[in-house]
């Protein structure tokens, strides 16, 4: 299982949606589906942008996919 549907994939996708949850729908009682649409959209540009990370160093998702560390150069 290296390909599509590998675990690990859904490792990343299921931690998503669990914090997602936890933190934004659970918290809110939605009037409407275009209230719900707007608030995770929200939620998930937050979580992107400007949330920390602890797996990123403190950094969120962006700042570690956009601004990755330079590399350490090697010794003469």
């Amino acid at each position: 299982m290296d390909g599509k549907g590998a675990w690990r994939d859904d490792v990343f996708v299921e931690r998503l949606l669990r914090s997602m949850k936890y933190e934004e729908v659970y918290l809110h009682a939605y009037d409407s589906v275009s209230e719900a649409k707007t608030s995770i959209g929200r939620h998930l540009t937050f979580y992107n942008e400007t949330r920390p990370h602890s797996t990123q160093g403190g950094r969120s998702p962006d700042q570690a996919y956009f601004n990755p560390p330079r590399p350490i150069p090697a010794a003469a």
